[in-house]
């Protein structure tokens, strides 16, 4: 099994010092799969967590069981200190009620954002009343705190809306101070999609590569190429994968990812599980 890079008291501690000693830089943590962990200024923002077994525990009988790569970087419940988590979607390594929950009763005032098609899904999993729960649209950007978010939506195989036309699957715009970082979740790439990123000059990408294969029986995400090339197009500074690592069935290596960067010109940074990335305006990555 892979370990993280930092875990448990190390990352804790790294959290910390991250904040004392650069209180002025954006700090960037990977905590596997698609969730992030993002401090501005003593802030903290959790992007799409996935912290449990709970995937490898419902499949582990299964066809293709849910077999974990990647060990555990925290439990949720010592993430005391959040102020705003995120969930794209209905799948559950992106709306985990065993991560988001210990969260919830970790954090009594925590700000719960996820789209507003599926508020009532996601407040059904968390068993919470659904008001419990802030739901965002393309219209109604959120500001909690330090960061404002604005919804865009994700194609995760295809575009789809409820009977209002919210979109069940969004990404994130995340404005915190100077910086602009865009969290995809699931995602491929559809025809408005760099002109809608074109709209913000987005400093950092969180892009899925794990691409699609038939065979594994999941929803399509961009390829490795295709992450380099959609960041290329959208102008993005630097752009992160992700959604590799934490399950056997459904994972890639991060090679063509890099070589399709390379290849771009398109500056990329392959983090490890647990490892922090601090950014600061004065020296750019």
């Amino acid at each position: 099994m892979i370990q993280p890079l930092q875990s448990d008291e190390v990352l804790l501690a790294d959290i910390q010092a991250a904040a004392r000693q650069q209180p002025n830089a954006l700090h960037l943590w990977w905590l596997g799969q698609s969730g992030y962990l993002v401090q501005w200024q003593g802030q903290h923002l959790l992007l799409d967590p996935y912290l449990s077994d709970t995937l490898t525990r419902k499949y582990a009988n299964a066809p293709k069981p849910h077999i974990r790569m990647t060990a555990l970087p925290i439990a949720p419940q010592r993430l005391d200190f959040i102020d705003v988590v995120t969930s794209s979607h209905n799948h559950t390594d992106h709306l985990d009620g065993a991560t988001l929950g210990p969260l919830l009763q970790a954090n009594p005032k925590l700000t719960i954002v996820t789209a507003a098609a599926n508020q009532r899904f996601a407040a059904e999993r968390l068993q919470v009343v659904p008001e419990r729960l802030t739901a965002i649209t393309l219209a109604t950007p959120i500001t909690v705190g330090a960061f404002t978010l604005h919804a865009i939506p994700a194609a995760h195989e295809a575009l789809e809306q409820d009977e209002q036309g919210h979109y069940r699957c969004i990404g994130l715009i995340v404005e915190a101070g100077p910086w602009t970082l865009y969290h995809s979740g699931d995602t491929v790439r559809y025809a408005t999609m760099v002109d809608r990123l074109r709209r913000w000059s987005i400093d950092v990408a969180f892009l899925p590569i794990n691409g699609h294969d038939p065979q594994r029986g999941v929803a399509a995400n961009l390829a490795g190429p295709e992450a380099a090339q959609l960041g290329r197009d959208a102008g993005i500074g630097l752009v992160i994968p992700c959604h590799y690592d934490m399950f056997t069935f459904n994972t890639v290596a991060p090679d063509a990812f890099v070589q399709a960067t390379t290849m771009l010109g398109q500056p990329q940074r392959v983090l490890q599980c647990g490892e922090r990335l601090s950014l600061s305006k004065e020296s750019p990555p």
